[in-house]
């Protein structure tokens, strides 16, 4: 499903003249489409698939449709500049997307920013989701509107499905900083390995540098 607070949101109902309304105009109200009343046991994984008009970019998590405002210019270059880098640094047994969501489990679908796949993760071009075991690595950049998803559930959520990385951006006078979280098998909760201001360097999963402040110049 190719940004992305928990809450699902409606829109008012749109008002059309009533075809009947005659000389009173009462306005009627257009039906809801199916979507905004959802199963009593919340939806599924594959009813992502399944919803016509649901918007861009939505996610499920525990049951439930999220929908995500628009993504900030901040946000945008961040992700162009991780991606960029990632690319390039990447080796050949693994592959670089962007915003596919992820099936979790039966009422988990979330959409990372970025993912890192295995090479072995299926590529066809019909795809709309990738499994946890396809994925090395999830990263989050935090909005105001996803401050709680990004930094709570959703680390949670990747946690118990096995992803063995996590990175969560904030930003802060400008600039990303980049949170790095590692697997622990024993818990299945994921540890804090290091912050990253101007320029993030590690050896795990593999070998990255980049400048974070490019960000300036983009």
């Amino acid at each position: 499903m190719p940004d992305r607070e928990d809450d699902m949101s409606i829109a008012p109902l749109a008002e059309t003249p009533s075809a009947g309304a005659g000389e009173t105009g009462s306005p009627e109200l257009e039906p809801l489409p199916s979507w905004v009343f959802p199963p009593k046991e919340g939806f599924s994984a594959e009813d992502l698939d399944r919803l016509r008009g649901i918007p861009p970019h939505t996610e499920l998590i525990d049951g439930t449709l999220v929908f995500v405002s628009p993504q900030t210019r901040f946000h945008a270059l961040v992700l162009f500049l991780l991606h960029k880098e990632l690319d390039q640094a990447a080796p050949a047994h693994l592959r670089v997307e962007r915003e596919m969501t992820v099936k979790l489990g039966r009422r988990q679908r979330p959409e990372p920013d970025l993912v890192l796949l295995h090479a072995h993760a299926p590529s066809d071009l019909t795809r709309t989701f990738y499994e946890a075991a396809d994925v090395l690595l999830a990263v989050e950049v935090v909005s105001a509107e996803s401050e709680t998803r990004d930094r709570e559930r959703k680390p949670v959520l990747y946690a118990q499905a096995g992803i063995e990385h996590f990175w969560r951006i904030e930003e802060k006078d400008g600039r990303p900083v980049v949170y790095v979280y590692e697997l622990d098998p024993a818990t299945m909760t994921y540890a804090l390995m290091g912050i990253h201001h101007d320029r993030l360097k590690i050896s795990v999963p593999f070998d990255v540098d980049v400048d974070l402040t490019e960000i300036d110049d983009l």
